[in-house]
């Protein structure tokens, strides 16, 4: 048998404060959901780890809260600071509008689309309190990456990771995904 490389990937989380990154790491990661999860990660004082933040990346997850339509307009604001910062030119990315679940919503679905077309990303919503669409949105990204084999090869390395037809996936997520 062939020797197997693991590869680590690194993919970002992005979007104003509130808009539910931790939470739908948290989700995806452990299945759990706390309402009372502080996003942090998009708060002003943690903006001096922005250059090594995205350094290396292989994907980008941007999140916009379904309910606030100002997230949702900062979007390009966070594409720019992608572009600045992101040392890779191939970089997948996936549009998340989360909290879907909540009640009203100031974003439709054909709005999420049409940024998404425009920018050539991929397009899911989802609610990382009911779980809809989470696993979907990573696994997406991720099969995506791996299409891309220029992504996930090894940089010290030049090596990539063998993997076979079933381990790639399937796009098994029941059309919550548009690929765009």
């Amino acid at each position: 048998m062939e020797d197997d490389t693991l590869t680590t990937l690194k993919i970002l989380i992005i979007g104003e404060s509130g808009v539910g990154k931790s939470s739908l790491l948290l989700r995806f990661t452990d299945d759990t959901f706390d309402p009372e999860q502080a996003d942090t990660a998009g708060q002003e004082r943690f903006r001096t780890l922005t250059p090594s933040y995205y350094r290396g990346a292989q994907g980008v997850i941007l999140v916009y809260d379904v309910t606030r339509r100002e997230t949702f307009a900062k979007l390009d604001n966070w594409l720019n600071e992608l572009e600045t910062y992101c040392t890779r030119n191939d970089l997948v990315k996936m549009l998340v509008g989360n909290k879907i679940d909540k009640e009203n919503h100031e974003l439709d679905r054909t709005e999420g689309l049409k940024f998404a077309r425009k920018h050539s990303m991929l397009f899911i919503e989802a609610s990382a309190k009911t779980r809809d669409g989470v696993q979907c949105a990573f696994e997406e990204l991720v099969e995506k990456i791996i299409q891309t084999p220029g992504l996930w090869q090894s940089e010290s390395h030049g090596r990539g990771v063998q993997l076979s037809d079933e381990d790639a996936g399937g796009g098994g997520c029941g059309g919550y995904c548009s690929l765009v």
